[in-house]
């Protein structure tokens, strides 16, 4: 498991902050599990964020597509913060000087690379 800064209550409502805030226009389940493997990887907790997302709306999903519902983005600066350090990404585990944490309502994710926070907030 994938193990947070500042570990939520609730690792559901946590990828549900980040499934809100991608600026895919479209993913693949898959993809979209990918993203909810930086909060959890019980398979039960990655079903439930995928059923609560849909329902709340934050989701639609088209057999094996999914379209965020979008209109939120996170901001470099307030909600991407930069931190000096030594650090492994949490994505694909490079070394890093630079993390990037990604600050929800429900939590922190990181640290991220540069390439890989691009990826995960969908602007690469």
């Amino acid at each position: 498991m994938v193990r947070l800064s500042n570990s939520p209550d609730d690792p559901v409502e946590l990828a549900l902050d980040l499934l809100a805030k991608l600026e895919h226009e479209e993913l693949s389940v898959k993809d979209v599990v990918d993203r909810i493997e930086l909060v959890t990887t019980h398979p039960r907790a990655t079903r439930r964020v995928l059923d609560e997302a849909e329902r709340r709306g934050v989701i639609e999903r088209d057999g094996g597509v999914v379209r965020p519902a979008g209109g939120s983005f996170l901001r470099f600066e307030s909600e991407i913060v930069i931190r000096e350090g030594e650090f492994n990404c949490r994505r694909c585990g490079a070394g890093l000087s630079n993390g990037h944490f990604v600050k929800l309502e429900h939590g922190e994710l990181g640290p991220f690379g540069s390439s890989c926070i691009r990826k995960v907030t969908g602007r690469d």
